[in-house]
């Protein structure tokens, strides 16, 4: 009763709302820092101390209720737990006492455990130590092995095996002693196969640029051998066009290709550099050695660059030039076969680097040569250089480009080089007909030129109509042909026969032209050689044919289309020329001749009192030189050109006798000395005309005759002699038997005239009637003449 009233005391003593809120806040476990906060904030502490004593008084109240509710409970439980402690503490003694006897029983069993597991772990050790044995013989047996492939130079081997070691069995080796010193080992293994595999390297570049050479050498050989059989197959070609084989066209030229292994060219072993470059890539290490590679490679290129000082160009371009072709052509194969080593580009800067050296070098020997010989020797080994390096993707048309550009340098050398063979000839030319004794000096010296007239094969000994200057020079020209062709074959033209006409044109122009011209102009030349140098300048012009064929089938140009195109080189005209130049030179000579034999003037008795029933001597001799000129003229002279000369002959011959009766030194003659110089006409005629028939002149002019020269001597002789003078003056008679006389010159002559002779008895020699007739006709004549002047 008491509780229940203390109870209802706290209740009602705490019953307002802050109570209720702090009660809330502590039976939800809040923060109270905030309602404490405030409390002072208001200075109110007392009454919140307050509220939570009531809240204290009331939970104890609680909790005493709870009590008095329970007790009874309480009071049960208490004494049933009193029996369970004395069942434990029965139990307790039970326990104890069979402890005491498992312990008894077991004591000997637990020595006998100990002693068992003390032999486990025994066991365990020498068992864990046999494991850690094995490894470590395995791992040492891997050691040993990765020696004896670096002792016997297995060095992908050996890495293979220290690959093996780190990916296996470093991380699993028992003992750290033995781990840490294989981990110290492994690098200096790597290190010792790199510095060995750089040393192999290394001795491989030296074999490499010693080698070189022979490479370059055997490949510009092959090269050469090609050509070789190429040119062959064009010379049979050649030659199967110039015999007219039938059915030509149906010819097939096969063209025999070599087979060419490149290792016969490449005899050198690239297994040192792959496997260095495979065992850089297994040291990850590969860029490094491709640097090395190619840095060290570029300082051999650069040195086999450089020329030595002690030896000429002439000595030394081979070698050099073969160096080099032999170091790109090994670096080629690298490039192909040696996986990544180097790259096009490198490759590139590299020949660059030796197409520039190249190039300066040939422009600067190029410019001191002084043979055509020697540059042609130069050039054809370049271009056998650069046919081998096309071959093997390098562009060489810088090279090519610089023989085009001494393309000119090498045609003076060789114009050069020729004249001067020309010069030797001409110096020891004999200018006489050359005599062929055999076949085979005939095939030499004419057909092999295209010189002959017939096809027919002469007589021997044959006399030709020009000297052996004619074949020596055709030598020498086709030996100019081909010195060209040589140079401009296998360059940066595919078609060179215009450069080669050009060059040939100017040769024959310019060097064997003025030779020609230099002998005739000489002024120092007799009849003979005129002769000879005009029957020598025909042959040649005649030979410009052959040359321009010959030049032709060279180029590789068949030799019909340059018919078709009815092409010809300038030179033709231009010897025309010279030869007619030698013509002139020829009938001057001849005319001088025939003046010291035709002194009329002096060798004429002009009044003489006798008629003269022989020739003069002087016209014996000029008929005899005559037939000795137009003799050898026919031989060696083409028949136009011995009418040319006999026609200028005779032509002065007949304004020579003209002259003599208009000469000032002549006052005057008579009928006598007409009548001896018409003897010596007629057998000039009868000689003129015998040789137009003989010669067979007749058959190509047949309109003319050389007699046809003499005319205006004759009709001047024959109206001197005329019984009817005065028919000059007659125009159709005129017109048909003088119409080569001219008025003033016949009136001058008429003047001089004397019908009757002088002496003591002219007075009775002009009783005769048949005398006086003619004279006063003649009077008649002069009167007409002077009227008509």
């Amino acid at each position: 009763m008491d509780v229940k009233t203390r109870q209802r005391n706290v209740v009602e003593s705490g019953d307002n709302g802050e109570g209720l809120v702090l009660e809330t806040l502590i039976g939800n476990g809040d923060d109270l820092g905030p309602l404490l906060k405030h409390a002072f904030e208001i200075r109110q502490p007392n009454r919140l101390l307050q509220q939570l004593n009531h809240i204290v008084n009331k939970k104890e109240a609680e909790i005493e209720e709870l009590c008095n509710t329970n007790y009874e409970e309480f009071i049960r439980a208490v004494d049933e737990l009193r029996g369970v402690l004395v069942d434990a503490e029965e139990l307790k003694s039970e326990l104890q006492s069979d402890n005491f006897k498992l312990q008894q029983v077991g004591s000997s069993l637990l020595v006998k455990l100990e002693e068992l597991l003390e032999s486990y772990s025994i066991k365990k050790n020498v068992i864990e130590a046999i494991k850690m044995s094995k490894k470590c013989i395995e791992v040492l047996e891997l050691c040993v092995k990765c020696n004896s492939h670096i002792s016997e130079g297995q060095f992908y081997s050996a890495l293979k095996t220290v690959e093996l070691l780190e990916k296996n069995d470093l991380k699993n080796i028992p003992a750290r002693r033995l781990k840490k010193v294989i981990e110290k080992t492994i690098p200096v293994i790597k290190l010792h196969i790199e510095k060995k595999v750089c040393s192999h390297v290394n001795e491989w570049m030296v074999h490499a640029r010693s080698s070189a050479k022979t490479i370059g050498q055997t490949a510009i050989g092959h090269a050469a051998s090609a050509r070789q059989r190429d040119e062959e197959m064009l010379e049979r070609h050649r030659n199967a066009e110039e015999t007219n084989i039938s059915g030509v066209e149906d010819l097939g030229y096969n063209l025999d290709v070599e087979e060419v292994d490149e290792d016969s060219v490449l005899k050198f072993d690239l297994t040192p550099l792959y496997r260095a470059c495979y065992i850089h890539n297994c040291l990850g290490i590969l860029e490094q050695f491709r640097d090395y590679y190619y840095k060290n490679r570029f300082l051999q290129l650069t040195s086999d660059l450089e020329l030595s000082s002690s030896q000429s160009f002439l000595e030394s371009y081979q070698t050099f030039l073969a160096q080099i072709a032999g170091y790109f052509i090994v670096e080629d194969r690298v490039l192909r076969t040696g996986e990544g080593l180097l790259v096009i580009d490198q490759i590139e800067t590299m020949w660059e680097t030796a197409i520039a050296k190249m190039t300066s070098v040939l422009e600067k020997s190029f410019s001191r040569m002084a043979s055509a010989t020697h540059l042609l020797l130069v050039k054809d080994y370049v271009t056998l250089l650069s046919s081998t390096l096309r071959q093997y993707g390098y562009e060489v048309s810088p090279l090519l480009k610089v023989l085009d550009n001494n393309c000119d340098k090498y045609h003076s050398l060789l114009l050069r080089e020729c004249k001067q063979q020309l010069v030797d000839v001409l110096s020891n030319e004999s200018y006489e007909q050359m005599v062929i004794k055999k076949d085979t000096d005939y095939e030499n010296n004419v057909l092999s030129f295209h010189l002959q007239t017939s096809d027919i094969m002469p007589a021997f000994p044959y006399v030709a109509p020009f000297s052996s200057m004619v074949p020596d020079a055709c030598r020498i020209v086709r030996s100019f042909i081909k010195g060209s062709v040589d140079y401009l074959s296998y360059g940066l033209r595919t078609t060179f026969f215009d450069v080669v006409r050009k060059y040939l044109d100017k040769f024959l122009i310019d060097v064997l032209n003025e030779l020609i011209l230099d002998s005739i102009n000489s002024g120092n030349i007799t009849v003979s050689q005129a002769m000879q140098i005009a029957a020598n300048a025909s042959v040649l012009e005649r030979a410009c044919d052959f040359f321009l064929q010959h030049a032709a089938q060279l180029c590789g140009i068949p030799v019909r289309s340059i018919e078709k195109r009815h092409a010809s080189l300038t030179a033709n005209v231009v010897l025309k020329t010279s030869r007619d130049a030698a013509y002139i030179v020829l009938m001057t000579l001849v005319n001088n001749k025939i003046d010291e034999f035709m002194n009329l003037v002096e060798t004429i008795n002009w009044t003489s009192e006798e008629t003269m029933q022989n020739v003069n001597d002087y016209m014996t001799e000029v008929v005899f030189y005559l037939d000795s000129v137009l003799s050898t003229a026919q031989q060696i002279l083409p028949l136009d050109a011995m009418y040319k000369v006999g026609n200028a002959a005779l032509d002065h011959i007949s304004n020579s006798i003209m002259g003599a009766f208009s000469s000032d030194s002549v006052k005057r003659f008579n009928a006598n000395a007409v009548m001896s110089i018409d003897l010596d006409l007629r057998m000039l005629e009868t000689f003129a005309d015998e040789k137009f028939h003989t010669s067979g002149l007749s058959e190509i002019y047949r309109d003319g005759s050389l007699k046809l020269c003499l005319v205006e001597a004759r009709q001047l002789i024959n109206l001197l002699l005329s019984s009817q003078p005065e028919n000059f003056m007659n125009p159709v008679i005129r017109e048909k038997s003088y119409y080569a006389l001219d008025y003033k010159r016949v009136a001058s002559i008429c003047d001089k005239f004397r019908d009757s002779a002088d002496g003591l008895f002219g007075s009775l020699s002009n009783k005769n009637p048949k005398q006086n007739a003619r004279k006063k006709s003649m009077d008649m004549l002069k009167k007409r003449l002077k009227d008509f002047n």
